[in-house]
Formats: C-alpha cells, structure tokens, sequence
C-alpha cells in the first residue's frame, strides 16, 4: 500500500470558509489563510480548495482568493469550483496550483478531461464526482452522480462515470458522499469502495468524516488512497499529527 494522504478541503463562499451538512446550512468556520498557513504547519499531504457557490452562481473560480491562499502554501495545492474550461485551469496554473479539480464541466462536456490531460498532464487533473443513494426499484442508478452543488440529478451511474473519467485521462478521483457530507457519521464506504475498486487511479474520500475511525475504515474498507476533511480539521477536533499517528500505529502508511 502506498502513502495515504490526509487532506483538508477549504470550501469557500464569499472569501471565508464554511461548512455545511449535505451541502447546505453553511456556517462560518476560519480565514481561508490563516486556515491554509496552520495546515501547512501541521503536516497535512495537500490542500483542496473549493469555491463552492461559483457554478451555481455562474462564475468561475475568484481567483483573487485563491491567489492569497497560494501565496502561504507550502504543499501541493488543488482548486475547484467554477472552473469550466481549459482557460480557467491556465489561469489557475499561472499563479502556481498545482492540480485543478473539475466537476460539473466535466460532467456536461467529458471531452474536457481529454483535452485538460494532453495540455496539462493527467497528474494535474482531479474530477472530482459527488454522489447521492437512490432507492432500489424507482428507475435511477443506486449511486449516481449530482452536479452544480448537488442541486442537479443527472442520471449517470457513478462506477460508469469513474471509469469513464479513468478513460480519458484524468490522474485522480475525488469522490464526495452528499448524503454523508457533513455529518460526522463516517465517509460513504459503499460509495468509496464501488468506485475505488472501479479504476486503477488513486480515489480520495470525501463526505462524513468525524472520527479517527472513519479515516481507517475509508482506507481498509472504501480502499481509498487518501481522505479528505473539513469539519474534524476546521473545529479543532481532531489535529492532522493526530490522525497521522492513529493511522500509522493501525498499520496504514502515511508521511510523517
């Protein structure tokens, strides 16, 4: 097993960090700064950045608040929200990220990862794929993929789409439980390991961490390669050393 990664996610609205449950009821939560500055210190693997009202609000990405961010940024960095097509990722690229995550663009053109993969390099380009549980028996796919938010159902399996994003190049998964986000009761392990086992590139956990535990399971159980999460992080619950030394001392591999 390789190194897993522990990653925190900055999702970003109006310039701060916030935190929700199952994306909505956003509550305040840090300076995106002095958040990423403290992570750095810390000793977590990457940081995601995720500006999460630009789709729905029609934009791209603010790339003024990422530019202060990245200017405290010591580990490798990836951005999301907003980003829409090659244009958005060069200007991402120009200020020093290093990977962009893409979502509903990809979703509504997967020619995007193909084209994103052979200008950029795969190992660049993240699709990140939330997902919901439907009901057996009412027509949709038992785990399907949601865009802009969550807000737009789309019908697409989300195991089809995982191999389909391997396919055309894209170097990881993040892959975010909508109905997990934000509660605490653990990632979504049937959501995690369905795609994990899927494809071949590295799938990172997202959604319902609260825990210790809940790291461990995703890794043993949702056989992700690395855990994103927010609230544990953000609210002082739980420090990155902290769930480092926990993961290491039950046998996962991870950097110190």
């Amino acid at each position: 097993m390789e190194e897993v990664r522990i990653i925190p996610c900055l999702d970003i609205k109006d310039g701060r960090v916030v935190k929700g449950v199952r994306f909505v009821d956003l509550r305040d939560a840090a300076d995106p700064v002095e958040a990423a500055a403290a992570y750095c210190r810390e000793g977590a693997d990457e940081l995601v950045f995720l500006d999460i009202t630009a789709t729905v609000e029609g934009r791209g990405t603010r790339i003024e608040w990422v530019r202060r961010v990245r200017e405290v940024v010591t580990i490798p960095f990836a951005v999301g929200g907003g980003i829409r097509d090659i244009g958005d990722m060069k200007a991402l690229f120009e200020i020093g990220c290093d990977k962009v995550s893409i979502n509903t663009a990809a979703v509504k053109n997967p020619n995007l990862i193909k084209e994103a993969v052979e200008q950029f390099g795969r190992e660049r380009i993240v699709v990140a794929i939330d997902g919901r549980k439907n009901p057996a028996g009412g027509g949709l796919p038992r785990l399907e993929v949601v865009v802009r938010s969550g807000e737009e159902a789309t019908g697409i399996d989300i195991v089809e789409w995982a191999k389909k994003v391997e396919g055309l190049g894209a170097g990881e998964i993040l892959l975010t439980s909508k109905d997990a986000d934000g509660t605490k009761e653990g990632y979504d392990l049937e959501m995690t390991k369905a795609a994990a086992e899927a494809v071949s590139i590295p799938v990172i956990a997202s959604g319902g961490a609260g825990r210790l535990e809940h790291l461990y399971e995703a890794v043993v159980s949702g056989k992700a390669s690395a855990v994103l999460a927010a609230s544990i992080f953000h609210f002082g619950e739980v420090a990155i050393p902290e769930a480092k030394k926990y993961l290491k001392e039950r046998g996962i591999p991870v950097r110190i």
